[in-house]
């Protein structure tokens, strides 16, 4: 199984996932690249996965969807035209034509009804993480991202998570003002650095990375408490409003 990173807009992922014949694709707002990827190396598109509404993630589908007849897995609690199968949490997905199942994970945060996609060492996790932050609350509240990155934690460390924004380099500058102490992080950010100097991906982490690194996943650390505090001149009381101060900091960044 392979899965490779299409780059598309100035800083989206489309993840395709493909065995030498058949592919799936995540979330892709834009079909041109998917096209390309297909074309290119002779495969059949078999499945489309949705993790949430927002343009740059489902604006390919029309195009995609012109001449073929094929699944499209996206979230119930959105309203998505084109999907064909609408998931709710607790729900699995065989990929048709691949040997990968997929449970899906409800994480409202970044939109209302945001899902996830996982396995056993893959998390397709949309725009609710990213390589050392996570997405805006445009939908959801700070209670729900605290839950979303909980779960997330809490998987295998060795998971490799697939983000579906190029944002490592920015928030890594973040993270360094949340938490100026983090010798892990500093060596994670002179690799990712190397990596885009070369126009590679940073991504996947994965969740051991994003664990160490990550101060919305790191909430609870001295150090990531005592920036917070300095920033806005009143100790945070719980992890919670930890994370609801750094998500606002990091709006205004």
């Amino acid at each position: 199984m392979n899965i490779i990173p299409l780059p598309a807009f100035r800083d989206n992922y489309i993840w395709l996932i493909h065995d030498g014949q058949r592919a799936a694709v995540v979330d892709p707002g834009d079909a041109e690249p998917v096209l390309a990827y297909l074309a290119q190396h002779g495969l059949e598109l078999a499945a489309i996965l949705i993790t949430h509404h927002h343009a740059d993630h489902v604006g390919g589908l029309k195009r995609l969807l012109e001449h073929r007849r094929i699944p499209v897995f996206g979230p119930r609690k959105e309203n998505i035209e084109y999907v064909t199968h609408p998931l709710v949490e607790g729900d699995s997905i065989a990929i048709p034509g691949l040997e990968l199942e997929l449970q899906v994970l409800e994480v409202p945060a970044h939109t209302a009804g945001h899902i996830a996609y996982f396995a056993p060492g893959i998390l397709f996790c949309g725009d609710t993480l990213f390589s050392a932050g996570c997405g805006r609350l445009f939908e959801g509240t700070a209670e729900q991202l605290q839950a979303a990155l909980s779960r997330f934690a809490a998987l295998d460390g060795d998971t490799e998570v697939y983000c579906t924004h190029e944002y490592t380099l920015s928030n890594l500058a973040f993270a360094r003002a949340a938490e100026p102490h983090n010798p892990e992080r500093d060596r994670y950010l002179a690799h990712c650095e190397a990596l885009r100097a070369a126009s590679e991906p940073t991504l996947p982490t994965t969740i051991a990375q994003e664990r160490q690194i990550n101060p919305f996943m790191r909430t609870s650390e001295p150090g990531v408490i005592e920036a917070v505090t300095h920033q806005t001149g009143r100790r945070p009381a719980t992890a919670l409003a930890c994370l609801t101060a750094l998500r606002a900091w990091k709006d205004v960044f």
